[in-house]
């Protein structure tokens, strides 16, 4: 039957754009989710101007110490997304049982890392740190303000799982409401207390960047109270109270970890390349380079919104689909959304270049050098809209259906055999500047767009897991 599905004919026929009420159901899921990370972004984007007033040392090493919480902050996305894959299809099929299985497995996942994250951050912070600035001639300084930071933030680790968690689940089963409240309320909060710690206002100590690190754990904190009373209210269908929370099925946890393996090599894969490509062009110059890079990037935030919209509800209306069983329908959706989503990538790249505006407003601080970097890095970044939105929801699509080797053995692979390699001889060899280092490395995204069409064309997506899932269980009883 389905060898009959994947070879019909009739695909040819469907139309390249799906029809309005398609798209205002697709952005109805996506654009919730991008507005939170934009208010998300925009208050780090205020963050960014308050701590660039404190001059190019301290935001390096914010920017520094940030870096590796970016590699935690990925493992729990990640986390999220692998049991996303079930709960989604498992809420398609209206399976509640399937739905909190999958829900415990972030969670436990995700506590699972507290003990790396605690040895990061409280045991040995600057050895790893400054693994970041190897040959930046300002170093010592940018450290000294890293571990400060660092050493505060690191309270937030236990409150962001859970909301995290929290938060993404409510998104795979259509509710995008509830968790844009929630941050709102959180992010107002850390931009006031930001205001009132990093300067000292209303009769506060000036706690410098220690005042933004303490800042960001009481939002947190905060945003965890607001999810717990949202689940303690709706109590939504995947809810797990505390007494039945071990009741976990580990058969089940186990063929999710199994898909979610290859997804956690395949992002953790990709965050060691960037890591070390920042460790790189960290080493082009002194406090200038880490507050420019780190500048353009908190611009760029706010057209990277387009990558968590399109990616959740493309994951939606795919793995619903999939896990209704309507295989064929989820072939055309598969058309559609890429379709959309190469026009949407091209508008993203006007509203990145029109971010440049921003610039010498909120960073004009920062010095001339930091400045030019993060112009040049804006408009570059603006330009691989297209590429990566597309790109985004290719991978989406992938692990909807639970096809995870794609990511594996495409992204990653290539990322290990020519991206890192290429990182590491243009750093030893040339003297590149950092913007021309980061646009070289990054051609490689075009080519991994032109494999991943090839690979989707296969179907191996068009699975339904829920059937699967339940005939491998059954086997094993």
């Amino acid at each position: 039957m389905l060898k009959e599905v994947i070879m019909n004919e009739n695909t040819k026929k469907v139309p390249l754009f799906g029809s309005g009420s398609f798209y205002m159901r697709a952005l109805g899921l996506a654009l919730p989710i991008m507005l939170q990370q934009l208010i998300q972004n925009l208050v780090s984007l205020i963050d960014n101007f308050m701590v660039a007033g404190l001059g190019d040392i301290s935001m390096s090493g914010v920017n520094v110490a940030g870096q590796l919480l970016f590699v935690f902050l990925v493992y729990l996305n990640t986390i999220c997304m692998s049991g996303g894959i079930f709960l989604t299809q498992f809420f398609g099929a209206k399976d509640e049982e399937g739905m909190k299985q999958a829900y415990r497995f972030k969670i436990i996942m995700g506590l699972a890392a507290f003990i790396p994250f605690t040895l990061v951050c409280l045991i040995f912070p600057r050895e790893v740190l400054s693994l970041l600035l190897i040959g930046n001639t300002q170093a010592d300084l940018i450290l000294d303000e890293a571990v400060s930071y660092i050493r505060l933030v690191f309270f937030m680790g236990i409150p962001m799982t859970i909301s995290m968690c929290m938060a993404s689940s409510l998104r795979d089963i259509g509710e995008v409401k509830q968790p844009l409240v929630a941050t709102i309320i959180a992010t107002l909060t850390n931009t006031f207390f930001n205001w009132v710690l990093i300067y000292g206002n209303l009769g506060a100590p000036r706690m410098g960047v220690r005042g933004a690190a303490v800042a960001t754990v009481i939002a947190r904190s905060v945003e965890l109270v607001l999810f717990i009373i949202i689940f303690l209210k709706r109590r939504p269908k995947f809810y797990v109270g505390i007494k039945e929370f071990l009741h976990v099925d580990w058969k089940l946890f186990g063929e999710i970890l199994k898909k979610g393996s290859l997804i956690l090599f395949c992002e953790m894969v990709w965050v060691f390349s960037e890591t070390l490509t920042t460790a790189v062009y960290n080493g082009r110059g002194g406090a200038d380079v880490v507050s420019g890079m780190s500048a353009s990037f908190a611009i760029a935030n706010l057209y990277f919104v387009a990558f968590g919209g399109i990616y959740s509800a493309t994951a939606v209306i795919i793995g619903k689909s999939l896990g209704e069983g309507d295989l064929e329908l989820a072939k055309k959706q598969k058309r559609w959304l890429l379709s959309g989503c190469g026009v949407f990538g091209c508008v993203m790249t006007v509203f990145g270049l029109c971010t440049t505006f921003l610039i010498p407003i909120v960073f004009g601080r920062l010095s001339r050098e930091a400045l030019m970097i993060c112009r040049e890095m804006v408009i570059l970044m603006s330009f691989f809209m297209p590429t990566w939105v597309y790109m985004n929801a290719q991978q989406a699509i992938a692990r909807a259906g639970g096809d995870t080797k794609m990511g594996a053995y495409t992204d990653a692979g290539l990322t290990i055999l020519i991206l890192i390699p290429a990182v590491l001889l243009l750093g030893i060899f040339t003297e590149v500047g950092p913007v021309f280092l980061y646009g070289v490395v990054k051609i490689l995204d075009i080519i991994k767009v032109f494999i991943f069409h090839f690979w989707l064309k296969k179907e191996l997506w068009l699975r339904n897991l829920t059937v699967e899932e339940d005939q491998k269980l059954d086997a094993k009883a």
